[in-house]
C-alpha cells in the first residue's frame, strides 16, 4: 500500500513510523509512507499557505491552491489518487469497518488540516472520506493520521507475525476482546482461571466468547445491537440474563427502600 500524507509539519511523523511494527512494514515494502510537505506548493516566497477566512472570523484557513497542486504532484507520480483522506473533528468517526475497508485499497491520501481547517473547496472536489478519531479537537491533523495509518497498516497481510491476531482482537467481529493471562501462573496470589490450564479447546473457546460477550454487555452493549451473534452467542447472554435474575437485584433494593420507611407515624407525607 501507497500511502502520501499531505502535512504542514512532516518532522512530527519521523518517531511513530521509525519504530516497531509500521517500520518493519515499510522495510518489507508492505507499505510505503511519503510525507509531502504542504508548504512546498507554495507560490510566494515566504512559502505561507494560509490567510484569514472571507467574511471574517478568528484564525487562519489552509487555501486550496497549495494542496490542489500537491494533489495534481501526486497524482502525476501515482497515475492517479485514491481514496483521499481529510483528518477533521467534523468528519465520520473512525471504526473497525472502516478501517478494514482503508486497508483493502492500494493507494490512500491522507490530509492534515491545521489552524481553522482547509478552504472549502477542497473538502469539496479532493476530498473523497471525512474521518475524525473522536470527538474533540486537536491542534492538527498529525496525530489523527498517526493514528489511522497504524490502523490500517496492522490489517495489511504480512504485517503482524500472527495471521489470526487482527481477527480476534477487539471490534474486529463487532465485539470486544475477550481477557488474556500468561505465566506465572500465579503472581500475588492471583491465579489464572483454571479453564485456560486444562487444555480442552472447545472448553477454552467457549470461556473466552463468553468472555467477550460479557465485556461487551458491560462496557459497550451499544455494540451487541450491530454485532453479527450466533445462534450460540445467543444462548450464552440468555444464560447471563438468567444468572443475573437468580441474584434478585430488585427484592434487594426494595427491602432497602423498606428499612428506611418509618415504623410509624404519619406517612401522608413520604
Amino acid at each position: 500500500m501507497q500511502i502520501d500524507i499531505l502535512t504542514l509539519f512532516p518532522e512530527m511523523f519521523k518517531g511513530p513510523f521509525d519504530h516497531s511494527i509500521i517500520k518493519r512494514a515499510r522495510e518489507k515494502s508492505l507499505i510505503s509512507v511519503e510525507l509531502v510537505n504542504i508548504r512546498d506548493f507554495s507560490r510566494n516566497k515566504h512559502r505561507t499557505v494560509d490567510d484569514t477566512p472571507y467574511g471574517g472570523g478568528a484564525g487562519m484557513v489552509i487555501g486550496p491552491e497549495p494542496i490542489f497542486e500537491a494533489a495534481d504532484w501526486i497524482k502525476s507520480r501515482r497515475g492517479g489518487i485514491g481514496r483521499f483522506i481529510y483528518m477533521t473533528p467534523a468528519g465520520d468517526p473512525l471504526n473497525q469497518e472502516t478501517v478494514r475497508a482503508l486497508a483493502a485499497e492500494s493507494h490512500l491520501v491522507v490530509l492534515c488540516g491545521h489552524y481553522e481547517g482547509v478552504d472549502q473547496r477542497v473538502r469539496d472536489h479532493l476530498v473523497t472520506d471525512e474521518i475524525s478519531i473522536g470527538d474533540y479537537v486537536l491542534t492538527g491533523g498529525e496525530l489523527p493520521a498517526m493514528v489511522l495509518v497504524d490502523a490500517v497498516a496492522r490489517l495489511i497481510p504480512g504485517v503482524l507475525g500472527e495471521t489470526d491476531s487482527a481477527g480476534e482482537e477487539s471490534f474486529s467481529d463487532g465485539l470486544l476482546e475477550y481477557p488474556h493471562y500468561t505465566r506465572p501462573r500465579v503472581y500475588r496470589s492471583l491465579e489464572v482461571p483454571e479453564v485456560l490450564l486444562n487444555g480442552h479447546h472447545e472448553q477454552i473457546r467457549l470461556w473466552r466468547r463468553r468472555q467477550s460477550l460479557l465485556r461487551t454487555l458491560e462496557r459497550r452493549p451499544d455494540l451487541l445491537a450491530g454485532a453479527d451473534l450466533t445462534e450460540e452467542d445467543r444462548i450464552i447472554l440468555k444464560q447471563v440474563v438468567l444468572d443475573l435474575e437468580k441474584l434478585s437485584l430488585p427484592e434487594e433494593i426494595g427491602k432497602k427502600r423498606k428499612k428506611r420507611r418509618p415504623e410509624t407515624g404519619d406517612r401522608s407525607q413520604e
